[in-house]
């Protein structure tokens, strides 16, 4: 009876050891664990619901636009978008009333534009997206308002351009692209740094082969935000840090990198691994202005991440303590190399410069940055299409020095012409999702961490990332 006893203790027992050992552990968060690398769930496809990639819609000559959100980034991009033609605002909203009073008297009434709408308060903005005037909702509230509001607008028909990050979880971004694919509305998220000059000459020079084969990129947000926290509405932002672990503020450093990597457009994003440093002075801000004990995100974060053709790319995030303005942006190639912070410059081999380019030059050193002189003429012959198109009244209305208005530009230019926008729903999951799956990858001791495919494998049927034009 004792022997019994023991050897069904002992199969008990072993049994919890396999389970304990098991490729697929479930956890208490979002994902399993499998293979020694953390899974998010990817839901399939429901029935009638398609995939939105180089989705077009119906040419919009005049785009009627709603803003919700008018506070440190809002106000500016009604500014902005007043300058471009074919535009029409309808509905103004904010959480405080003073907010849409202030930017109905200094931007619409002072332009002569016609008297929008207003709505405030904690509903304003349901009612401006049920409004059958509006074409574009543009969104520039705080993180964890986007994706409510976006989902709203786009189940009401409207196309939706949100702040960065899109989405503050993997959940969310699901609920991006299977709402933008169920009413097959256009869903942006406005990374601004797409359009900076560097970043846009930089892309054409390595689709035009000058940097060879990209291997490595880099990107990063690095800006010390102390004398800022106090400007966000409701200490949102420092109390959001506060609560979660990981690079929540990814996209700065990752779109323009993702681009020129043909990110599901040829090559994928396969995983991740995360680490970060302990909070020391994002507690000390939390503990003087919020009284917190505890302080989630660490003062430097970095990620390093492999596509699915070997590539590998790495993002850091720092906003808490003294260092100059760095977004990192680094592209290293076979034949090549773009730098630009805290020096902008190329390393190039002198065969592969055109002689129309710079039909005189020197020797160039394959260990430094060209000169000066040829950095210059290399960012002028290498410009852009749409800095030339636009370069000159972008730095006129300014936003960041002009890629702010650029971004809108492309916005509302593909729009009126019914074409596929600059970043779809799936650039805005991917970038936007490095949130959670760092914040898992940290939790877990730099475990890594497997990308979800929110094309659902659609992400190598464009060959290629590039602007549509008419």
């Amino acid at each position: 009876m004792k022997r019994k006893h023991f050897f069904g203790l002992l199969t008990i027992v072993l049994s919890i050891f396999v389970c304990s050992c098991s490729n697929n552990n479930k956890t208490d968060a979002a994902y399993v664990i499998k293979d020694n690398m953390i899974v998010f769930d990817e839901p399939e496809r429901i029935e009638g619901q398609k995939s939105v990639l180089q989705l077009a819609v119906d040419p919009i000559p005049v785009v009627r636009m709603g803003f919700i959100g008018l506070g440190m980034r809002g106000a500016d991009a009604v500014n902005r978008i007043s300058h471009i033609e074919g535009v029409e605002f309808k509905a103004l909203c904010d959480l405080l009333p003073e907010r849409v009073a202030s930017v109905q008297e200094y931007v619409i009434k002072a332009k002569n534009l016609p008297e929008c709408a207003e709505y405030s308060g904690e509903e304003g903005w349901k009612q401006l997206c049920e409004r059958d005037d509006i074409d574009l909702v543009y969104i520039c509230t705080d993180w964890v308002n986007h994706v409510p509001m976006a989902v709203y607008a786009m189940q009401h028909g409207k196309h939706v351009a949100i702040e960065v990050p899109a989405a503050t979880s993997v959940e969310e971004c699901w609920q991006l692209v299977d709402v933008a694919e169920q009413t097959q509305r256009h869903c942006m998220m406005l990374e601004n740094c797409c359009y900076d000059f560097f970043e846009l000459t930089c892309l054409n020079m390595a689709q035009q082969g000058l940097f060879g084969e990209v291997i490595h990129a880099q990107g990063a947000y690095i800006h010390n935000l102390e004398p800022f926290w106090a400007h966000y509405q409701g200490n949102w932002r420092l109390e959001y840090n506060q609560k979660h672990a990981g690079d929540v503020y990814a996209t700065h450093g990752l779109g323009p990198v993702c681009q020129v990597l043909d990110i599901h457009r040829g090559d994928k994003m396969d995983y991740l691994v995360s680490m970060s440093t302990p909070s020391i002075n994002g507690l000390k801000i939390a503990n003087e202005t919020m009284g917190s004990e505890t302080f989630a995100n660490g003062d430097m974060t970095s990620t390093l991440i492999k596509t699915n053709k070997g590539k590998t790319i790495l993002i850091q995030h720092n906003v808490y303590t003294p260092r100059p303005y760095d977004r990192l942006y680094q592209l290293t190639g076979t034949e090549g190399f773009a730098n630009k912070y805290p020096y902008q410059g190329f390393t190039l081999k002198e065969e592969n410069i055109p002689s129309d380019v710079i039909p005189d030059h020197e020797d160039l050193d394959s260990h430094g940055f060209v000169p000066n002189d040829i950095r210059d003429s290399l960012m002028v012959a290498y410009k852009h299409p749409i800095a030339k198109e636009i370069e000159e009244k972008a730095k006129q209305v300014g936003g960041h020095g002009g890629m702010d208005f650029i971004m809108d530009y492309r916005l509302i230019y593909c729009l009126q012409n019914g074409l596929p926008l600059d970043q779809d729903v799936y650039d805005a999951a991917e970038w936007s999702c490095l949130g959670e799956l760092t914040a898992a990858s940290i939790e877990n001791n730099g475990m890594p961490v497997k990308f979800p495919d929110f094309t659902r494998g659609d992400w190598n049927k464009v060959k290629g990332y590039k602007h549509a034009v008419k």
